[in-house]
């Protein structure tokens, strides 16, 4: 269960937004996706986490409402070596959308303060199968930033810095590879003020990006934000978005 003091930062923000009634998500979703043309429409589509009250968020494999299960067996074979009681990558907000002619994902990464944008690599496992499944998640984003620089040259994906940078990219070309169109959306909350003792929010939108431009730079090619990639014919969008705090939470 969430408790209040939890309830605050990028956290508060994804799950007011997905919390509202169902075409104003599919609206709100819609309009971060700008520019890539991908379309949430209500009723159609399925997103996680659903607002405070079914808070939990999606590792895309968990549930047959995001990929088939052929697409979800070949990915999670892709970046573990063993499989049980490990942890995959969970996503603040996933949805299905329509991207040109083709069913895909938006995948959005939310932040609401500079400190939320770790260095950190992958903490080295402990056990006998956490070490397989590091080798392996070593090997899967070696093989994303072969394929990214073979599209754009200057990426640096690393399983041993910037982690969590990594994988999000990591995965968006894996999911394009397998056919699915993605959008993957880096999303500043701007203006919460409540997150001052944990780091430095974003007071703007120049704000947001300067602090995300700044973090990927030595992993992401700064020409690749905004960039409409064709990866194995399959369009893969990375997009720079921000949203004020707190979300309009009134219902209609």
């Amino acid at each position: 269960m969430l408790t209040e003091d939890r309830l605050r930062g990028s956290l508060r923000g994804c799950l007011d937004m997905t919390g509202l009634p169902a075409p104003q998500v599919a609206e709100h979703l819609t309009i971060l996706a700008q520019h890539s043309d991908a379309v949430i429409t209500a009723g159609r589509d399925k997103w996680r986490p659903r607002g405070r009250e079914d808070y939990k968020e999606t590792t895309l494999v968990d549930k047959a409402d995001f990929l088939p299960p052929c697409v979800s067996q070949e990915l999670t074979g892709w970046w573990l070596e063993v499989v049980r009681r490990a942890r995959l990558p969970n996503w603040d907000i996933a949805s299905t959308c329509q991207i040109e002619v083709k069913r895909g994902l938006l995948l959005v990464e939310a932040k609401a303060h500079n400190k939320e944008l770790s260095p950190e690599g992958k903490k080295p496992p402990i056990t006998a199968n956490g070490k397989l499944n590091h080798i392996k998640i070593g090997t899967a984003i070696e093989q994303a930033n072969a394929g990214l620089n073979s599209i754009l040259k200057g990426w640096k994906l690393s399983r041993d810095s910037d982690y969590q940078l990594c994988n999000r990219f990591a995965w968006s070309w894996k999911l394009a590879n397998l056919g699915v169109p993605v959008v993957l959306i880096y999303l500043g909350f701007l203006n919460a003020n409540e997150m001052n003792d944990q780091g430095d929010p974003f007071t703007n939108h120049e704000a947001w990006e300067a602090c995300l431009r700044s973090h990927a730079k030595n992993r992401v090619p700064d020409a690749a934000w905004g960039k409409r990639f064709q990866i194995n014919g399959i369009t893969a969008w990375f997009l720079i978005k921000s949203m004020e705090l707190p979300v309009n939470i009134k219902k209609p």
